[in-house]
């Protein structure tokens, strides 16, 4: 083994791909985010990746496009198929796997039913959302029961971001990876704010893919909007600054003194965490973050372990 279990990190960024989500997706005409297409994964293949970067456990989930392509029905019995699969790998392999609960929204009802199923029964590790479902984002008041049930529960939740249809609709000649991901995860950070979701459903655990996207970088910009609009003068600047140290971040594609530096100034301490974004992203640009920050028995990812553990005990 190329780690101890013991002081391993634990990855809460990283997909699990099946066979029967990748071609539930393409069979929609639904792709990867990368052109490449779905990259090659299992559960040993998974195993195996793990060992070569020191990384004890890794919390899986199900990458953008998600599992609702335009049918309801389909979608609730793909989220259930995926959940029941989760839970199994996590059955099979408690010390290593975790995983977030796949939710066939945008149907709303359906998704309580799942949520249910996924922490009562199958006692999953927490639920993954996307930022976006088609126009709308986190935060918007049709989403509002799904956060009430998740606040009820103290849920860990994973927020991944959404391809938007404002996104698809710019000419870009770009993956959507690059740009349109980050904001995404941006719009929904200042949604869930602005909204007053966050301060309604205070319980909620939020970890934000890719640090937050652009988020924290804009996080001043956000804080004067009360000194600019009347219609947030029932807002402070410090009370929106304090609402970004709700939010947990995880270091995909972000690994690197710059960004880190800003959520520095920004997030509570305790709230930073690390993620790989595999299989989607190779191992190399973990290796790359890893060499910024000093390698995988620095300061930092010594301090992103103990931080997991704080959520995700049952690893320790």
């Amino acid at each position: 083994m190329a780690h101890s279990d013991s002081t391993g990190r634990i990855d809460v960024h990283c997909h699990a791909v099946p066979p029967f989500f990748t071609e539930a997706a393409q069979a929609a005409g639904r792709g990867a985010s990368i052109s490449s297409g779905f990259p090659q994964w299992s559960p040993a293949l998974a195993r195996e990746t793990m060992d070569r970067q020191h990384i004890a456990a890794s919390l899986l989930s199900i990458s953008q496009p998600g599992v609702h392509f335009g049918n309801d029905a389909a979608a609730v019995a793909l989220a259930r198929r995926c959940n029941d699969y989760l839970a199994k790998l996590v059955a099979d392999d408690p010390t290593h796997f975790g995983a977030f609960a796949a939710v066939p929204l945008p149907d709303v009802p359906a998704a309580l039913d799942e949520i249910r199923h996924a922490l009562d029964t199958l006692k999953l590790d927490g639920v993954g959302l996307l930022a976006s479902y088609g126009t709308q984002f986190l935060g918007d008041a049709i989403f509002d029961p799904v956060l009430e049930l998740l606040d009820s529960y103290e849920a860990t939740v994973f927020v991944h971001p959404n391809y938007h249809p404002s996104s698809r609709s710019l000419g870009m000649d770009l993956p959507a990876f690059l740009v349109e991901f980050p904001i995404d995860t941006t719009r929904a950070v200042a949604n869930l704010i602005f909204s007053g979701a966050l301060e309604r459903y205070p319980r909620i655990k939020f970890i934000l893919a890719h640090q937050g996207g652009t988020a924290p970088y804009l996080a001043h910009r956000l804080s004067v909007a009360p000194l600019i609009d009347k219609r947030f003068a029932a807002l402070t600047p410090e009370a929106i600054l304090g609402q970004f140290r709700r939010f947990y971040y995880e270091s995909a594609q972000g690994a690197d003194p710059a960004p880190l530096a800003a959520l520095s100034q920004l997030a509570d301490p305790s709230h930073l965490l690390f993620g790989s974004d595999w299989p989607y992203c190779p191992p190399a640009v973990t290796a790359a973050g890893d060499a910024a920050v000093g390698g995988v028995g620095s300061e930092i990812q010594a301090r992103w372990r103990a931080n997991a553990l704080a959520l995700f005990p049952r690893f320790g």
